[in-house]
């Protein structure tokens, strides 16, 4: 199959969409599917062609989902035919110590039974979720797909927001959706600038395979660099989020798979066994990124264009489909109700709904990281003492995790597995 841009159009180009989302990743792709689902006709523009996309080696990661982010996407209709390819997360261990030393005494350990609603997540890679999603685009018919375009600009007036695509035609919608990642050129043309900072770390992913099994539980070892995170995947594999130094990243990147393997064995440890490569190896560095508003005339930002946080928690994507479920829940009604769904007043209910989560957890998430990556002797021990308080505390330890299953604060009804 060749690159060329591919259109699937079912209206006439001369008419008005409700919503086009400028983004054809997760996100964007879960929201077009959930307005199309509430009665909206939808566009979604992506630079890449879909046989790229849907390449597995597109994208090597995987996604820890919330317990939440499983209903969205059963609301949706995509879960069903995803969830034999995931695998129930059981068990949380969260450690701390140094590469080659073991973990220390103190250990804090979360068990989905603990709460009544099941696994407390489910672990997905990209591959599969990302060709569920596009499956089920393909089969929605009121949602256009312009792929392998890119948006050249974009003006918005009183009644419209027109895109104008790279070869030089124009979609017309209602409003828009930026979901075109943390550098949006939609947020840019729209004016609306973005705080943050790198960490001077950088994330090295794959996946191994491994000889003992993992029992379905994920574990979070904070080593002075910076956290590794070896979460389930089905059968004997898991998968590997490895924070470093960027410089020290950059090395062991280069490293032949031999000695890619060689530095990875003393962090893991013994307790998966025999441990080998089983995928592409990817790196990512990490930044926080908050957009200052995200919302402004007939333009709303959602995922990584709003929001870019350290993984450290593994909230990224569950963060994203949160916006994903407050966002189609406000175009939703508001349609219903016959509003002009691109008015700034109706799209700043958006923002209000999460505005503040995202801020909370963008600076949770950077105090985790300054908190734990690093070799403090003294900060080490509080921090250990403290994982140690919390998991003598049933109490509190069954909020975290009822907090870390997404099932907490005020959640979009697709979130709460009802539809819109």
């Amino acid at each position: 199959m060749d690159n060329a841009p591919v259109r699937f159009i079912l209206r006439g180009m001369e008419d008005i969409r409700d919503v086009l989302i400028i983004g054809g990743g997760l996100n964007g792709s879960a929201l077009a599917l959930a307005l199309a689902q509430a009665g909206l006709s939808v566009a979604i523009v992506d630079r890449l062609a879909n046989d790229i996309r849907a390449d597995a080696a597109f994208d090597g990661r995987s996604y820890a989902l919330a317990h939440a982010s499983k209903r969205l996407l059963d609301a949706i209709g995509i879960w069903r035919g995803l969830a034999d390819r995931t695998q129930p997360i059981l068990q949380i261990k969260v450690t701390d110590g140094r590469a080659g030393e073991g973990p220390s005494p103190f250990v804090l350990e979360f068990d989905h039974a603990e709460i009544e609603e099941g696994p407390m997540g489910f672990m997905v890679e990209d591959r599969h979720l990302r060709r569920a999603l596009m499956a089920a685009m393909a089969d929605t018919p009121a949602i256009e797909q312009f792929s392998g375009l890119d948006v050249a600009g974009h003006a918005v007036d009183a009644a419209e927001a027109a895109v104008t695509l790279g070869d030089g035609s124009t979609v017309r919608a209602r409003m828009l959706v930026g979901a075109d990642g943390q550098h949006s050129p939609t947020a840019r043309r729209a004016g609306i600038g973005r705080m943050g900072w790198a960490y001077g770390q950088t994330a090295l992913v794959c996946a191994i395979d491994h000889s003992r099994p993992h029992n379905g539980c994920a574990h979070q070892f904070f080593m002075p660099p910076g956290p590794l995170a070896i979460l389930p995947l089905p059968e004997n594999r898991s998968s590997i989020v490895w924070t470093e130094a960027d410089a020290e990243a950059a090395r062991i990147q280069a490293l032949d798979d031999a000695g890619y393997l060689d530095a990875l064995r003393p962090r893991v440890g013994e307790f998966l066994g025999q441990i080998g490569l089983a995928g592409i190896r990817m790196t990512y560095p990490l930044t926080l990124s908050l957009a200052h508003r995200f919302a402004a005339p007939r333009v709303a930002l959602l995922g990584d264009a709003a929001h870019r946080v350290h993984p450290i928690a593994g909230q990224g994507l569950n963060a994203g489909l949160k916006d994903v479920g407050a966002l189609a829940e406000v175009l939703a009604i508001a349609h219903r109700r016959g509003e002009d769904i691109g008015r700034l007043d109706v799209l700043e209910r958006y923002q209000r709904w999460r505005r503040f989560d995202t801020a909370a957890l963008a600076l949770a998430t950077d105090g985790f990281n300054r908190l734990f990556s690093n070799d403090n002797a003294l900060l080490r021990l509080g921090r250990d003492l403290g994982m140690g308080v919390v998991n003598s505390l049933p109490g509190l330890r069954r909020g975290l995790i009822r907090e870390a299953a997404g099932l907490t604060g005020d959640l979009p009804r697709l979130l709460q597995g009802r539809p819109i």
